[in-house]
């Protein structure tokens, strides 16, 4: 094999074309809404992590659980990346009729690109938050969130943070 691209070889690269099981596929017994997707800072230096915050509520008539996702998707990159990269995701058991505030952390390197070495790029990136990926298909109601976050600073390798 001589060719390593992952064009056309997996989901992450088909385009618009939609997997048939994508990554957190299933139903629950309960349904959720996700609200407050916080990102701080909003406009943050090439090397630093981003702090992100959510709420999830359980609004259906049973305790259940869901798997919380992040996604990450770069807005322009001078090289091929995927529509948008799984970033963080945690289960989490919620009481019917309460919520619960989740926070993550994505990383300076959860933001690199593969250029003949992995690099920061300055820019501006979409962070999701959800119970599945962004623009899937709904059999069960989750609302993913969105929200734009900043790079600022010069690109440079990822070993030079």
């Amino acid at each position: 094999m001589e060719n390593y691209t992952m064009a056309g070889r997996t989901y992450r690269y088909y385009g618009q074309e939609a997997p048939l099981y994508p990554f957190g596929y299933g139903l629950s017994y309960t349904t959720f809404q996700y609200r407050d997707l916080v990102l701080s800072p909003p406009a943050l230096p090439i090397c630093a992590n981003l702090s992100v915050s959510v709420v999830l509520e359980n609004t259906g008539p049973r305790d259940g659980e869901e798997v919380v996702q992040l996604y990450l998707r770069w807005e322009q990159s001078s090289v091929p990346v995927p529509r948008w990269q799984l970033v963080a995701f945690r289960r989490v058991s919620v009481p019917a009729g309460r919520d619960t505030k989740l926070s993550f952390q994505v990383t300076a390197e959860q933001r690199a690109v593969w250029a003949q070495g992995w690099h920061l790029e300055p820019g501006t990136f979409t962070l999701f938050g959800g119970g599945q990926q962004p623009g899937q298909q709904l059999r069960a109601p989750s609302a993913v969130l969105s929200a734009r976050f900043t790079v600022t600073g010069t690109a440079r390798p990822l070993r030079g943070c």
